[in-house]
């Protein structure tokens, strides 16, 4: 079977759906990756799969900027003639739609957040609205990746009850991400990773820590990742060295593998204003890291609150103080607790496993003589 996935970065096919594209490539099948070409690209074909470049602007909705997008989607579509295609990410998902459904061709959309779009409201979230209302009519099936995304779209009538299907986030390699000990006792290390963007709640994470640094020294808060110029809630350089310089944080960069950060870490914090299921929460709670999130879709289903970690009120930075204070009044033992319970519901709840066999039966109900999910679990 030629399979097509098409997602707004190649990276994000590489990091991401790698335990799905493994899956369908032990199978035999051909795997196409259309997505923006970058750094990730070389490696996806070293796994088997062929890249292809996909012209597009990541940044927002733009009537003007992506005019000619549906066409593109449609003529690659046209060319490869994939037997299913995979989609990621809203652009993709709403373009991508509308073409393969003109062209008949099985599309499986993944809702992995709302975007940026939809979080502003207004007028731009009745246009995102209208366009998935438009562009899934008629699907099979949708995935989505908390329940309260699933709700949303039925509530707000964008798709039917029917059509929908949960999934565990990405799921989590749960021997990649494995238990580490918490760091020794010098102090409490506080760990975001994410990118710098507004919607990711880092306004709040440094306000909170300029607060905390003003009456303790003995608190350190560290941000790992990338300045996202692309994105339209993005937070530049200058922002970000004026807090360096202040002390407030300290900025790690950005670094492929986040394990010996994560290790470093007592507690990893993400203030999101809403979230498919970070994957950044599950990666952390893999290695048995206590987590701090918002009380958000997506995050408030990865995180117990009082059991896994603790959660606080969104856009609050206030809050976020008083709950990081508390975390840092913790005792050592009920930090590893906390660290132990979430490993435990990663195990439960978020094995990546559990992903790739809730695709491949979903594609076998989309393409009828496919292998059953029993046979597509990741090989060692």
């Amino acid at each position: 079977m030629k399979v097509l996935l098409t997602v707004n970065a190649a990276w994000n096919a590489l990091n991401f759906r790698r335990p799905v594209i493994q899956a369908l490539l032990n199978q035999g099948h051909r795997v196409t990756i259309l997505a923006p070409y970058d750094t990730a690209a070389p490696a996806l074909r070293d796994m088997g799969c062929q890249v292809i470049d996909l012209q597009m602007d990541v940044q927002g909705l733009s009537p003007q900027r992506d005019a000619k997008l549906p066409g593109r989607f449609a003529a690659h579509f046209a060319t490869l003639r994939p037997d299913l295609i995979l989609s990621y990410t809203v652009k993709n998902n709403v373009f991508g739609a509308v073409a393969a459904k003109r062209l008949g061709i099985p599309f499986l959309p993944n809702i992995s957040g709302l975007g940026t779009g939809f979080l502003s409201g207004g007028a731009l979230r009745m246009v995102v609205e209208t366009l998935y209302r438009f562009a899934f009519r008629g699907l099979p099936t949708l995935f989505f990746q908390n329940p309260d995304d699933r709700d949303l779209f039925v509530q707000r009538r964008l798709i039917a009850p029917g059509q929908a299907r949960l999934l565990p986030g990405s799921g989590v390699d749960l021997a990649h991400f494995s238990p580490t000990p918490l760091p020794p006792d010098n102090g409490t290390v506080f760990l975001m990773v994410s990118r710098l963007l507004r919607d990711k709640g880092v306004l709040e994470f440094v306000e909170a820590a300029r607060q905390i640094k003003n009456i303790r020294n003995d608190i350190h808060f560290q941000i790992l990742g990338s300045i996202d110029a692309a994105n339209r809630s993005a937070l530049g350089p200058t922002q970000l060295n004026r807090w360096i310089n202040e002390g407030v944080i300290d900025h790690l960069g950005e670094h492929d593998d986040v394990r010996p950060f994560i290790t470093g870490a007592d507690c990893v914090v993400l203030p999101s204003y809403r979230e498919g299921a970070p994957r950044t929460l599950l990666e952390a709670a893999s290695m048995a890291r206590p987590l701090i999130a918002t009380d958000v879709p997506g995050c408030r289903h990865v995180v117990d609150d009082g059991i896994t970690g603790l959660l606080c009120a969104p856009r609050d930075a206030e809050d976020l103080r008083q709950k990081l204070e508390a975390f840092a009044n913790m005792p050592t033992n009920t930090r590893v607790m906390m660290g132990g319970a979430g490993r435990e519901k990663m195990l439960r709840e978020y094995d990546q496993k559990i992903v790739v066999d809730c695709y491949m039966t979903a594609i076998a109900d989309l393409v009828p003589g496919l292998s059953t999910a029993a046979d597509t679990r990741l090989r060692a």
